[in-house]
């Protein structure tokens, strides 16, 4: 019997590649992002269903998911949808952060909030969140990005357990840097003055070419829908796992200075 996953933000980057990869695997993917109209390669596939969803209006995320759900059963919702915002604490905007919460948090559990009752009728679902390696160590100038993601980790790990006695599983997937055009469609900056060098040695210690492709980290949501395991992190590309890894090995003291040292000298 075909199964149906649900994504949120598939404009382009890890969204859309796994969009593609679930579509070529026989699954029917509802596929959201806030312009469906501008769609042209997903708007091609067979079983491929595009709806309008802005993660940030409560109003829209209530009719798309009755619309997904009028469509047939739904197997997986995949949360992914989310940008970064990169710069110092001080010259940050109340709005700036505002929307940073609001896109990759409240989004995320206004989504699944949508979704629990039909799951927990059910006796079975899965919930999968895009989080970051950002959401288990951190950089210099992300905090509210951090914020947000570790935000997510730890709403994961505590809504598991309330969801897991209906047979509904929680799991996020945790990548590293991904080979996308993250950084020109989904990155917010800011800068200051006082901060300026810091912020360029910042960007001089991150080298793309560890970054993974998005279809690689699609496998790993792919894996994580698929393996049956109650499982709760997936940490997603050579980058991120050898970061994690590190941490774990060193403790979170030692590893926080080696941080500092690699990417702002001898702060």
């Amino acid at each position: 019997m075909q199964k149906t996953i649900f994504i949120t933000g598939t404009s382009t980057g890890l969204g859309k590649a796994t969009a593609k990869l679930f579509q070529s695997n026989g699954w029917k993917v509802i596929a959201t992002m806030r312009n469906p109209e501008k769609e042209t390669e997903l708007s091609q596939l067979k079983s491929v269903i595009l709806l309008p969803l802005d993660v940030t209006n409560v109003e829209q995320i209530d009719s798309t998911v009755k619309q997904a759900l009028a469509t047939g059963d739904i197997d997986v919702v995949f949360n992914n949808a989310g940008y970064g915002l990169i710069g110092p604490m001080e010259a940050l905007t109340d709005q700036q952060i505002v929307r940073q919460f609001e896109t990759n948090v409240f989004g995320t559990l206004r989504v699944t909030q949508a979704f629990i009752p039909y799951f927990r009728e059910r006796g079975k679902g899965l919930f999968i969140t895009t989080t970051s390696i950002g959401g288990l160590i951190a950089f210099p100038f992300g905090s509210i990005y951090h914020a947000t993601k570790w935000a997510l980790e730890g709403w994961s790990e505590s809504v598991a357990f309330e969801l897991n006695q209906f047979g509904i599983l929680v799991k996020t997937v945790s990548p590293g840097g991904i080979k996308t055009d993250f950084i020109s469609r989904s990155l917010d900056t800011s800068s200051h003055d006082a901060y300026a060098a810091s912020l360029q040695k910042l960007y001089a210690g991150f080298n793309e070419d560890y970054f993974t492709p998005a279809d690689q980290i699609a496998q790993v949501v792919y894996e994580a829908a698929t393996d049956g395991k109650d499982k709760l992190r997936y940490v997603a590309g050579a980058d991120a796992v050898a970061l994690y890894e590190q941490r774990l090995k060193i403790g979170d003291e030692a590893f926080r200075r080696q941080m500092g040292q690699t990417f702002l000298g001898n702060v």
